[in-house]
């Protein structure tokens, strides 16, 4: 498994498109791989934690800087009930 998270960009984009954009991003990832959401819309904040509750995955850090949010999350076990989009 790589150090380095895959970067998914979702700046400029307004909810629930960042949702989305990473949620696409987890299909198929193995069990603890990690992905880096940009995102601009403050609203992602609140869906992606929901959003990782909901797949089985944790979010690992939220960061914010110059108006863009950094979230970090680790994908868990592949769950059949998650929703898929």
């Amino acid at each position: 498994m790589s150090s380095s998270p895959v970067v998914v960009d979702a700046r400029g984009h307004r909810c629930p498109t960042p949702s989305l954009k990473l949620q696409k991003a987890m299909r198929g990832a193995a069990q603890g791989m990690r992905l880096l959401l940009l995102a601009t819309d403050a609203l992602a904040r609140i869906d992606v934690p929901y959003l990782m509750d909901q797949v089985g995955g944790r979010v690992v850090s939220i960061e914010e800087a110059d108006g863009v949010l950094r979230i970090t999350v680790e994908t868990g076990p592949a769950r059949p009930d998650a929703p898929t989009d």
